[in-house]
């Protein structure tokens, strides 16, 4: 289903019980490569560090 577009990888997390990271590694096994680019997890981590009300949109 992810791959088809019809589920999200942090759904598909949520479902299985596994943090997005384990969700990811698990595509991988599969071969199925993440649409997450190394920069767009550091601008996740960087809004985790600010405030609440002050992240970028």
């Amino acid at each position: 289903m992810y791959r088809s577009g019809k589920a999200s990888i942090g759904k598909m997390a949520e479902e299985l019980g596994y943090s997005m990271s384990e969700a990811i590694d698990m595509l991988a096994g599969f071969g199925i490569e993440s649409p997450l680019r190394y920069d767009d997890y550091l601008q996740g981590f960087q809004n985790l560090k600010e405030p609440e009300g002050m992240l970028k949109r």
